[in-house]
């Protein structure tokens, strides 16, 4: 266990990282935040991994980021090195990884918490999971946030969690695009070890591939990701 309270642990091909601040509803400091960019990295491309697992301990998975976290400077680009950057390197981290990231999902998910688990490219939700992006109560524009979901998430059901600054509920979440599959609460933990299970059974190839596709494909025209598709497949028939 880290001092920022964010812990890894590598379980045969699965990274396992877990926010552990319970007591808070693992509220994000600026050195958690940091801290699991740099784990997120590193997993992200260790050649033994085939998975990343992100989960929140306790009755939460995250309720955001602490108030002023990082953000103590007053330019503009002290606010930029000490704030914006490192959670936009956190959003990097999850797209960059080679191997699919996963979140896991309990209890509520607010403001930075909604956000990383929009970003991760499986999210598996309880069904007591709620989600919000409440930062508009603040005259706080959460840009960064938005970001996260800008390819997830439908862009209107992002206009209405950002103004509203209301709450959905898992199968709403999943409705809108950022949660990938809703579960009942007391079998979270087994649907997400059942997932883990079949990505691990896959080729560390055709996982990296499947994730290049989906992260690339979306910015082409119908063409151009058809051809992207076939260069995709013909490498990995060839190399075996």
């Amino acid at each position: 266990m880290s001092d920022s309270r964010i812990d890894l642990v590598k379980d045969g091909e699965i990274a396992r990282v877990s926010i552990d601040r319970p007591e808070e509803g693992n509220l994000m400091s600026a050195a958690m935040i940091a801290e699991l960019t740099r784990l997120l990295n590193e997993a992200g491309r260790d050649p033994v991994l085939k998975a990343v697992v992100l989960t929140g301990t306790g009755d939460d998975f995250c309720v955001g980021r602490e108030p002023g976290a990082g953000g103590g400077g007053r330019t503009a680009l002290e606010m930029r090195e000490g704030l914006t950057g490192p959670i936009l390197g956190l959003y990097a981290a999850v797209r960059g990884a080679e191997i699919p990231v996963v979140a896991s999902v309990q209890g509520r998910a607010a403001g930075f918490g909604c956000a990383t688990a929009a970003v991760c490219d499986i999210t598996i939700a309880a069904d007591d999971a709620l989600f919000s992006l409440p930062e508009m109560t603040h005259d706080l524009p959460p840009t960064l946030a938005m970001c996260a979901h800008i390819d997830r998430t439908m862009p209107k059901a992002i206009a209405w969690l950002v103004y509203s600054t209301g709450t959905v509920d898992a199968d709403t979440a999943r409705t809108l695009g950022f949660v990938s599959n809703v579960v009942p609460a007391a079998a979270l933990r087994d649907e997400t070890e059942a997932l883990l299970a079949t990505l691990t059974a896959r080729r560390r190839d055709a996982l990296i591939t499947c994730k290049q596709f989906l992260s690339n494909a979306r910015l082409m025209e119908t063409d151009k990701a058809a051809d992207y598709a076939g260069n995709l497949l013909s490498v990995i028939l060839s190399s075996r």
